[in-house]
Order: structure tokens, then C-alpha cells, then sequence
């Protein structure tokens, strides 16, 4: 396939096709730079991320439907119009015609242009579809900060208009204090009759929107939120049983799929495992010990560092192959629970987890997230245009 030769060849040279692909942009169309955040450091490498994904995955048209479609409608709250995408396309086609030396000629250009026109069209049709129906952010207030651990707080939110979403879903935040700079944070409980969201966030070293929203939010403090996303729900037209395993700051939308269960009056059986470094960072097991002696159909499994890796400890309780298996926390985490699982013989479309971009490329990075991505993981969702 003459995208993915081109993508082989400039592996190795991503940086500078990256670098390039910006350049020519903000010089072709220097209106596009104030979408972007002022600092670039998290944005370089998100656009071979995403090309890996696709080329990886051009076959399968229900997945780009619904890959694309999420960014698409994700980045209306940036401000991308779809008047955007040709210089976008323009810029892309310009650095790997720079940089794909070997492999570029008039057939693969043509074939690249083909893929953008296919790979945008999706994209925009998603945005215009989602306007119809929902605005591009919400304003949330800050009604409540939690401090558990140095690191840790428990944040609870009041948007200013209803925000439909699912447990087990998550959101993209933007704070004051870093403009157009956005990151992924998981809900914490299920949909509530006050329309209140609870976020989970750690602060991680050198993390910008992390450090800010634990150590600096306070009540009366406004953030925005994008649009829910997320695949990691419960179907409630089944009764199979639960198996969780939430790292970190992972537990949060464990929690919410819990309750979710149990606020749909379901009795399956559900094993929550929750991995912490030690005993003082399980920050809310308190909350999940109270919801255990309520359900008896719920058991909650603390694993500290000491008693070895979570997924390992999720091996030993086994077999599990008639559960439904839901996995949130650091990305390493989430690799070895599915490697376990399945070797366990949980058959691999009953394990849930929204990290699919990432697990379907090679070489990924770090970059600041909380909640269903955990600490010192990625987001969750890797976008083309804008941060």
C-alpha cells in the first residue's frame, strides 16, 4: 500500500516531518496558530500517531468511521471549521513530499490525496452531524475540591447546561490557566439526578493541566469541558458478570461502572481490583469498601506494589473467562491486563478499555492524563488538526 510506504520510510524522521508539517502550515496560514496551544511540546508527535493509526487500519471502514468520527466531533471545541481541513492537507502533503524521498512520486501523492479527502470528509461530516445536536464545550464550575492525597484530589463540577454522557466515559478539559491546552480526565460516577461530575485527577511531574487543577483550582473556578466519549460502558442487555481493574486514578470510572450496575438494579457479579503503589494511595478505597458492604453482588480487591502487579494478582482469583473485563489506569498497566486476560482465556471482545489508538501503534510516547488513562499514560485519543 503506497500510504503505508510512505509512512515505513519516514518513521525514523518523524520529529522532522512533524516540525516541517507545522511550519508550513503557520506560514501558509498563520490564522491557524492561535487554535494550537503556545507551547508544542505535547503536539509534535500526535500527527504520525494518528497517520499509524489510520494507514494501520484503512481496510476497516467501521473503524475509521468511528476513530475519525470522534476526532471530527472533538475538535469543535477547538474552533476547526471545516474551511481548516485543505490547508491542513496541503501542509501534510507538502512535509512528506519533503521527507519521503524514495517513496514519493506523482502515484503516491495521488494516493495520499485520496486518503486526506476520505479521511477529512469523515471527520467533517461528524462535526456537522454533532452541531446539530450539541455545543462544541460546556462551561463547568468548580462546586467542590478534594484533597486526598498530596497529589490527588477529587474535583466535583457543575456545567452550565445539561452534559449527556455514560458511565465509564470521559471528557476533555480545558483550564483557564492554559488556554487551548486539553486533557482527558474520566467521570467518576454515573449521571446524577443534580447533573453534578466528579473528576479524578493526579499531578504529574511536569503536568501543566494536572498540577493546575489539584493544586490551584479552587470552588467558583471555571473550566470547559469537550464533548463524552469513551466505548468502555456497561451493556445492560446482558448479564454477564464484571471485571474491573482500575490503577491510580484509574479507579474513577471503575467506580462509575459500579454504580451504573447498580443503579440499573442489576445483580451480576462484579470484582473490582484496585492497584496502588500502598495502602495510602488506594485515596478512595474508603468509597468502594462502603459500596461493597451495600451490594453484596460487588467484591473489592485492594493490590498494593507489595503484593505484586495488579494484573497478576487478577490472574491468581481467576478464571474469569465469563466476565466481561473493564481496564482503566496507566497504559502498562492496561497492556499487561489484556496479555493476561487473554492468556487467561477471556476472549478478546469481552475486555474493554478505551485505549485503542495507543495499543494499535508502536513507539508511543508520554504525555499528561488522568482518570481512565492514569498517570504517566497517554490520551486517550490522538488528534490531527489541534491540541
Amino acid at each position: 500500500m503506497l500510504v503505508r510506504r510512505t509512512l515505513e520510510e519516514i518513521a525514523p524522521v518523524a520529529d522532522k516531518v512533524t516540525s516541517y508539517f507545522y511550519a508550513l502550515l503557520f506560514l501558509r496560514t498563520p490564522a491557524l496558530r492561535e487554535l494550537f496551544p503556545a507551547a508544542m511540546d505535547t503536539q509534535r508527535d500526535r500527527l504520525l500517531k494518528a497517520l499509524l493509526t489510520v494507514a494501520e487500519r484503512m481496510d476497516d471502514s467501521a473503524f475509521l468511521v468511528e476513530y475519525l468520527g470522534h476526532l471530527g466531533r472533538g475538535h469543535r471545541k477547538y474552533g476547526v471549521e471545516a474551511a481548516h481541513y485543505p490547508a491542513v492537507g496541503e501542509a501534510l502533503i507538502g512535509a512528506l513530499a519533503r521527507y519521503a524521498e524514495r517513496s514519493w512520486d506523482g502515484e503516491t501523492e495521488a494516493a495520499w490525496v485520496r486518503a486526506y479527502t476520505a479521511i477529512s470528509q469523515i471527520m467533517i461530516d461528524a462535526a456537522a452531524e454533532d452541531e446539530t445536536r450539541a455545543p462544541a464545550w460546556w462551561q463547568a464550575e468548580v462546586v467542590s475540591h478534594d484533597l486526598r492525597t498530596s497529589d490527588v484530589a477529587v474535583l466535583t463540577l457543575r456545567p452550565d447546561a445539561p452534559y449527556p454522557f455514560l458511565a465509564g466515559q470521559f471528557t476533555t478539559l480545558e483550564t483557564p490557566w492554559w488556554p487551548r491546552v486539553w486533557r482527558h480526565y474520566s467521570f467518576a460516577s454515573a449521571p446524577r439526578p443534580d447533573g453534578l461530575l466528579t473528576l479524578h485527577v493526579k499531578a504529574v511531574p511536569a503536568g501543566w493541566v494536572s498540577r493546575a487543577l489539584v493544586h490551584r483550582a479552587r470552588p467558583g473556578d471555571v473550566l470547559r469541558l469537550g464533548p463524552p466519549t469513551g466505548s468502555m460502558t456497561v451493556d445492560h442487555a446482558t448479564d454477564s458478570g464484571l471485571l474491573c481493574l482500575g490503577g491510580g486514578t484509574g479507579i474513577a470510572p471503575i467506580k462509575a461502572l459500579v454504580e451504573d450496575v447498580a443503579e440499573h438494579g442489576d445483580r451480576r457479579k462484579v470484582d473490582v481490583f484496585y492497584g496502588a503503589r500502598s495502602g495510602q494511595d488506594l485515596y478512595d478505597i474508603d468509597t468502594l469498601l462502603r459500596l461493597q458492604r451495600t451490594f453484596p453482588w460487588l467484591a473489592v480487591h485492594p493490590v498494593t506494589e507489595a503484593q505484586g502487579p495488579l494484573p497478576q494478582a487478577v490472574r491468581a482469583a481467576g478464571p474469569w473467562t465469563e466476565r466481561d473485563a473493564y481496564l482503566s489506569g496507566p497504559l502498562g498497566m492496561v497492556r499487561e491486563g489484556i496479555d493476561v486476560l487473554r492468556g487467561s482465556g477471556v476472549p478478546t471482545e469481552r475486555i474493554r478499555h478505551d485505549f485503542l489508538a495507543e495499543l494499535a501503534t508502536v513507539g508511543a510516547g508520554s504525555a499528561e492524563v488522568g482518570g481512565v488513562h492514569g498517570a504517566d499514560a497517554l490520551d486517550v485519543a490522538v488528534e490531527v488538526v489541534a491540541q
